[in-house]
């Protein structure tokens, strides 16, 4: 059954946050330096006085410092925005001294069921050339 995941008395199911994490989780064991870099960028504003931040300019500075172009000048590398507020809340988690210093919200997406939909990319937005 799609959406459901088999626990060992009783069955939970599978929300779209639990998709959104996965995918995150996935992402991160596939690319490790990511999280290198978030800590790194979150630790140097951190250490200009910043009491809290931006994790979606803390992921624009990765895509700065690490992408680069193809033959035909595209980025090779993507970073999909969806994966920002868990890497914030890893972060957190990870170092308690600094809770707070990205401000989260409530993810709605924890009471939507799962959708099963394959994760988007930029091919399916196609640019307009005109």
């Amino acid at each position: 059954m799609k959406g459901t995941v088999k626990m060992d008395l009783f069955t939970q199911t599978k929300t779209r946050k639990d998709e959104l994490e996965d995918a995150a989780k996935e992402f991160h064991l596939a690319h490790p330096q990511i999280w290198r870099l978030f800590v790194k960028f979150t630790r140097e504003i951190a250490d200009r006085g910043f009491k809290n931040y931006s994790a979606q300019a803390i992921f624009e500075r990765i895509r700065w410092e690490t992408d680069q172009a193809d033959d035909e000048g595209r980025s090779t590398f993507k970073l999909n925005n969806n994966h920002r507020s868990f890497y914030a809340r890893w972060y957190m988690n990870t170092f308690p001294e600094h809770r707070g210093f990205f401000r989260i919200r409530a993810m709605t997406s924890e009471n939507e069921p799962a959708k099963d939909l394959p994760e988007l990319t930029p091919k399916d937005f196609p640019y307009v050339v005109k």
